[in-house]
């Protein structure tokens, strides 16, 4: 009698510890897809916009050769569906290829400008005498930790108000065909 209730305990331990690592949100169905989690521990997927990429150059540098050009992320719609208090523990499943790779070397959550009409992001900015400042993002710091089998959970560190994407790139294919942004907005 004993031995069975050895194995009952034991078996009931195994379970508990095999459930405990079951995430209570699952996954996001595909790769690139962005969940946030409200405060209530409801899951919001993301809205993703398929984003415009502008260069343009300066009228110096049009007329002359001489001036910078500046390429841009344009979103043609002036806010994000999603709005989260900065108030609150803003975070996030992201699905990747994988969870293996360093999540800051694929993840990138940036600030948009925005008026009346549409965001707007700088990504970066070439000047005729070469000097280049790529990857102008404003980017907000995030902790990360593995969830599931192929997401990170983020949590961000910088929650200032604005507007804000979040780009997932595959680290086995660099030349993917169009940018997806997921969008979010932070409200005092």
């Amino acid at each position: 009698m004993k031995k069975f209730y050895c194995l009952l305990l034991l078996s009931a331990v195994f379970s508990w510890h095999a459930f405990a690592q079951t995430p209570e949100i699952p996954e996001p169905d595909f790769i690139g897809e962005v969940v946030a989690i409200r405060p209530d521990g409801k899951p919001e997927k993301l809205e993703k916009e398929t984003v415009l990429l502008r260069t343009r150059a300066n009228a110096s540098a049009t007329i002359f050769g001489i001036g910078k050009a500046k390429t841009k992320l344009i979103i043609d719609t002036p806010e994000a569906a999603t709005r989260l208090k900065s108030s609150d523990n803003i975070r996030f499943i992201i699905k990747a290829v994988d969870n293996a790779t360093d999540p800051i070397s694929i993840i990138n959550i940036f600030s948009f400008e925005n008026n009346k009409k549409k965001r707007m992001a700088e990504l970066s900015s070439v000047s005729s005498f070469g000097s280049v400042k790529s990857n102008k993002l404003e980017r907000l710091r995030f902790s990360a930790e593995k969830y599931g089998e192929q997401s990170y959970l983020l949590t961000l560190s910088d929650k200032p108000a604005g507007e804000f994407g979040i780009i997932i790139s595959n680290p086995n294919t660099r030349d993917e065909k169009s940018v997806i942004v997921s969008t979010f907005a932070i409200e005092e």
